[in-house]
Order: structure tokens, then sequence, then C-alpha cells
């Protein structure tokens, strides 16, 4: 098994995970997806009984949709751009509001191979997660692998929703004290 295979074969096993633990508990789940283009809902939607679980799960590609949609502010996105931590709690939390839901998840990054600039290289991708608690987001890196069958860029979204789902299950746990 390649690295895009395992990563795909954890991002499935976490989905039936979270869905599993928020059904069991009445939690509700929102994303806001840009690099990652929906893949974090589609694999959480694939969980049978997700329905009692996904509030809403929004592609938020354009800087439009991010500010008028989920409310990420005109500030934030021209002095810190989309691609930064700000954005990505701002997405989080919008999510989460628009949704009525438990958590918000949000991604925001470069994916390639174009895009990059000097401070953000190819990889570079912006994670939030907010909850009734707060919020918060960090800068994660992912490396350009690619391999017969998938591309730097496929793997790139691929880890980046990977991560995604192990931070929101970390936060997951938290809230419920495990």
């Amino acid at each position: 098994m390649n690295d895009y295979e395992l990563t795909l074969k954890n991002i499935s096993a976490l989905a039936v995970e979270i869905i599993g633990i928020c059904a069991e508990n009445g939690l509700k789940i929102s994303a806001a997806e840009s690099c990652t283009g929906g893949m974090i809902s589609a694999a959480l939607t694939s969980v049978s009984g997700s329905s009692a679980v996904i509030e809403l799960g929004v592609c938020a590609y354009s800087n439009r949709v991010k500010q008028e949609l989920l409310k990420v502010s005109g500030d934030t996105l021209r002095v810190c751009t989309e691609y930064s931590v700000r954005c990505a709690e701002e997405m989080a939390r919008g999510v989460m509001r628009l949704a009525g839901a438990d958590f918000g998840i949000s991604t925001s990054g470069i994916a390639g191979p174009s895009g990059a600039t000097e401070s953000d290289p190819v990889g570079t991708v912006y994670i939030g997660c907010a909850d009734i608690g707060g919020s918060f987001a960090a800068r994660h890196i992912f490396e350009q692998k690619c391999g017969e069958g998938y591309s730097a860029r496929d793997y790139i979204r691929a880890a980046s929703a990977e991560k995604a789902l192990e931070i929101l299950m970390k936060k997951i746990g938290e809230l419920l004290g495990q």
C-alpha cells in the first residue's frame, strides 16, 4: 500500500470513528473547505448514520464566499490573506455558527502545483477547528509526494483532510473528557 492509499484508508477510519462518537453523543459537525474541496465532508458523509451528525459542508474556494457566507473579515483576507491561521480560524467559527453545529472544521492552503509564495510553499495548509469552547488554527506543511495513480496535489489534499479529521477527533475527545 502506498502513502496515498494509506492516507485514504486512515481518512475512512477516522470518519467512521468520528461519526460513531458524535452520533452516540448527539454532537453536530460542519465543515468549510477550500483546498480540500469537500474531501472532509465526503469522507464523513460516506459513513452510514452521518445524517444524524453532519449539519453543513461548504466548499468555500473563493474569498467572496469566505467573506459573505462564512463571515471571514475583509481585513483578514486583505492583511493576512486566505492562507493564514486567522482565516482558517474564522472559517471554522463561521461554518459552525452558520450551521448551528457543535464543531466547525476548516482548511485553506496551497495544494499546488501553482499558487505558492515565498512564505507559503506548495503543501502549506491552514487547518482551523472551532467548538463551543473556542477556536484555533495551525499551519501545516505537507510533503509533495506523488506516485502511480496520484499527483502531489492529490496527496496534499488527502493529507490535509486526514490531519483535519485527526484534529477534529482530538477536539471531540477533549469535549467529552476522553
